[in-house]
């Protein structure tokens, strides 16, 4: 055969964390935000392994890692583990010390922004308002639509704790992200067991976007934003069917506060 190439330093290893949700919660944000650390190496596309490629099995999985070495962390992401009723179960099989990350936000938010993705996708669905009720004048939510079911986060929590114990869950407010990304990042990188190397210095903020961007990305120095289909401006939705969903969450939003012993302001 011919001679090897140079030997790429590391090893490909299986995630020792895994962000594993919520869809339009700020996953991104906080991946792209944590590979700056350099104790921290991140895919930057979501493999979707625990949910729709399981079958491939782990060596596959592994395929796809960054190389580290024994000092870093190998972290994904796929947001829609959370509300995946196998990929709890899943991931403890694979390794039960594996520490999940769960970037929440606000579930009325969420859903908006989860609309109105969709909708820049597919011009043509029902309206927003059409899709949440099944009937509007009884207040009836559909919890079948998975726009409205994903923010219920105390049903989705129930089937991670059977599983793990919270201390291996950190919690991340999407909301805080954009308000204070370095204090956020601080209590992700202490979770992580890694020190505290993202700090304000490497954010400013987009006034246009509405969010922070780093100074500096990991792979080119420059400042980096999020892409353009972040922070886009959200459909006008009634008053009313806001107010309708903030009375359909708050009792999964009270028992999500008291599971997880942290209050996210969202009433």
């Amino acid at each position: 055969g011919s001679a090897p190439g140079p030997a790429r330093p590391g090893t490909k290893r299986l995630p020792r964390a895994i962000v594993v949700g919520v869809k339009k919660g700020g996953t991104r944000a906080v991946l792209e935000f944590i590979r700056v650390h350099p104790e921290v190496r991140a895919l930057g596309t979501e493999p979707h392994f625990f949910d729709r490629n399981y079958h491939r099995g782990l060596e596959w999985y592994r395929s796809l890692m960054p190389r580290t070495l024994d000092s870093q962390i190998t972290v994904e992401k796929t947001p829609s583990y959370f509300v995946t009723k196998e990929a709890p179960r899943r991931i403890f099989n694979m390794s039960r010390d594996t520490k999940l990350i769960v970037v929440v936000r606000n579930p009325v938010t969420r859903a908006i922004s989860d609309y109105t993705q969709t909708l820049s996708k597919k011009p043509d669905i029902p309206t927003f308002e059409g899709l949440t009720f099944r009937n509007r004048s009884l207040g009836l939510v559909d919890t079948s639509w998975n726009a409205i079911r994903i923010g219920m986060y105390a049903v989705h929590l129930q089937s991670w704790l059977q599983y793990f114990p919270l201390s291996q869950i950190h919690f991340v407010s999407g909301e805080k992200l954009i308000t204070d990304p370095a204090g956020e990042m601080g209590k992700v990188q202490d979770f992580l067991g890694i020190r505290r190397v993202i700090t304000d210095k490497h954010f400013y903020f987009n006034k246009t976007k509405g969010f922070p961007c780093l100074k500096k990305s990991e792979s080119s120095g420059l400042p980096r934003c999020l892409g353009k289909s972040k922070g886009r401006t959200h459909v006008q939705i009634d008053p009313e069917v806001i107010e309708q969903l903030r009375d359909f969450y708050r009792p999964y939003n009270i028992k999500f506060y008291e599971t997880v012993g942290q209050d996210f302001r969202w009433e």
